[in-house]
């Protein structure tokens, strides 16, 4: 979608639109919710209201000026898919997102925005109200509590997903949770597709090894 955006949109926003439509992609193929990238987002916002503005001193009717009309539309399509496609994991997976974000070691990156963790916090308050108030108050006294982590399907990590691979990956387990397939290894080439299990390349996904497709 963007590798034909105009060369005057500067190297430092084609490099960020980049890696947005990469974390885009990523994010809308994870059955998991991925690691934010709100200062990204940040970033290409702010580079698109500069754009805008410059967009505003070209006279009308200059075909360049449609030409860059449309790949700042492209570009804030993506962005919103991106920030919609997290919102809907959030709503879906909320007791273990938070759980996650709580559990996280202090000094690694926070899944969560903080604009995200505020909304995860409210869902989950107001699920658990509409609950309270709905059903369980009308249950004997020792029905009236629910876990949600049970309540609540986890994220399908052992569904499959398809990927490009992007830096060779040598001895990766196929499956390693399975007794039989433990010594079941593959090379992964560069530029090679595969289609896999999402539980074993994750951490690739994560370290940018793969992109998913």
């Amino acid at each position: 979608v963007f590798e034909h955006t105009n060369a005057s949109l500067g190297e430092t926003v084609f490099l960020n639109v980049s890696l947005v439509f990469q974390a885009w992609l990523n994010e809308k193929f994870s059955p998991e919710l991925l690691e934010n990238k709100s200062e990204l987002v940040e970033c290409v916002m702010e580079q698109l209201t500069h754009m805008e503005e410059n967009l505003q001193r070209v006279r009308k009717g200059d075909v360049k000026a449609s030409v860059h009309r449309m790949e700042i539309d492209r570009i804030r399509f993506v962005l919103s898919s991106y920030l919609r496609s997290r919102l809907q994991k959030i709503e879906r997976f909320f007791p273990h997102v938070l759980e996650k974000e709580k559990s996280r070691a202090d000094g690694d990156p926070s899944f969560l925005s903080p604009e995200e963790f505020a909304f995860a916090k409210e869902y989950l308050a107001n699920t658990e109200m509409y609950l309270r108030n709905v059903a369980l108050k009308h249950m004997p006294p020792n029905l009236q509590s629910i876990d949600m982590l049970k309540a609540v399907p986890e994220p399908g990590l052992d569904s499959f997903v398809f990927l490009r691979v992007k830096e060779r990956q040598e001895n990766i387990l196929v499956e390693p949770e399975t007794d039989e397939q433990r010594e079941y290894v593959v090379d992964l080439d560069e530029g090679s597709q595969h289609l896999m299990r999402y539980r074993t390349i994750a951490p690739l996904v994560a370290s940018g090894a793969v992109q998913l497709i």
